[in-house]
């Protein structure tokens, strides 16, 4: 797997020895670039931004090779220290499959090759026990990263909803086939990363949730959330000085090593927190058999990792967990004075080859 690092500051970056193409960026100006591939190398990685700039009625996804001079002032850009700063509104554009819009990185693992498609076993990752795993371009893989939080939206009608005042800091996602054959190839996420707050409180809560590998229509496919810090996305009550605040640096490490999560979270003042679940069968964190999932797990999809801000904020308002009514206007000017957009400022992401746990 290739390997994509980011730091911040006006230093050189020098990635370790690995498949991608190893680049150098030094900011010697006083004058510091809001174009993040300036200074990180965005070798592998494309991005969804919630715009339309060519006017096609669907959301932008800016390619590999696009992205090497990309920025935009209010969605995804560069600030005064070089680190990489990612907003999302409540209201704009979403991709087909959402309600909700996004300032996201997708890893590509074929770099700027698009003769390798997108959906394509070497542009992904398998587990060890996907019967074609030697064919993709990785087998698991490593994701690290270290942000912070600058806000999650501050208003939402359907407020009681899972959903409403969270953002989504990273991910693994399988890949969606259609049709989908067997057990497999719905695109479902066996890794959402959140971080929510309530408006009325002085910290927020760390989670992350599986989601069961089901299909759509199948009522059992639900995310089951684990805590990290304070409560988790179905808990209104203050999580206190258990939580963290807006602001607050995090890291965290998800490593896929044969068919494993692991799972590292670290910020200041509280302790590590680790996890692990087998995504090849279905059980759980705790190590219970959950009767409900996918006996198999995602072990016949293939995997990509994503990372920015997936603001979770819908301005969708129907039953279910994900429409938690959020206002919006769809102009930024107001829609960020009122509260009604997610933000986060990345200043370490790196993803390389998985590592034996």
């Amino acid at each position: 797997m290739n390997k994509t690092l980011m730091i911040a500051g006006a230093f050189s970056l020098a990635l370790a020895a690995c498949s991608a193409p190893k680049t150098e960026a030094v900011v010697e100006s006083d004058s510091i670039s809001s174009i993040p591939a300036e200074h990180f190398d965005l070798s592998h990685w494309n991005i969804t931004v919630p715009l339309d700039q060519d006017d096609n009625k669907k959301v932008d996804v800016v390619s590999v090779a696009d992205i090497q001079t990309f920025s935009h002032p209010d969605f995804f850009y560069a600030n005064e220290d070089g680190q990489v700063v990612f907003a999302s509104p409540n209201k704009a554009l979403t991709t087909p499959n959402s309600s909700n819009t996004r300032s996201e990185l997708r890893y590509m693992s074929r770099g700027s090759d698009t003769s390798i498609k997108t959906k394509a076993p070497g542009n992904n990752f398998a587990l060890r026990s996907h019967p074609n795993s030697e064919e993709h371009a990785s087998i698991g893989g490593r994701m690290e990263a270290t942000l912070r939080v600058d806000h999650v939206a501050r208003r939402a009608g359907n407020p009681d909803r899972p959903a409403a005042f969270s953002a989504v800091i990273g991910q693994i996602h399988a890949t969606k086939e259609n049709p989908q054959t067997g057990a497999f190839g719905y695109g479902n996420e066996p890794l959402k990363i959140y971080f929510k707050k309530y408006p009325n409180h002085d910290t927020g809560s760390v989670f992350w949730n599986y989601e069961r590998n089901l299909a759509k229509e199948d009522p059992n496919r639900t995310d089951i959330a684990y805590p990290v810090w304070g409560n988790v996305w179905t808990n209104a009550e203050d999580p206190g000085s258990a939580g963290i605040p807006l602001g607050q640096e995090l890291s965290y490490v998800v490593n896929v090593y044969e068919d494993v999560m692991h799972l590292e979270f670290t910020t200041q003042g509280k302790p590590t927190k680790t996890f692990k679940i087998n995504l090849a069968n279905n059980v759980d964190a705790n190590g219970e058999v959950d009767d409900l999932d996918n006996p198999q797990g995602y072990a016949g999809d293939a995997h990509y990792f994503k990372a920015g801000i997936y603001n979770q904020c819908s301005t969708k308002d129907a039953p279910g967990v994900w429409y938690a009514a959020c206002p919006g206007t769809g102009d930024w000017a107001t829609d960020k004075a009122n509260g009604d957009y997610a933000q986060a400022t990345f200043s370490r992401l790196v993803v390389s080859d998985a590592k034996p746990m």
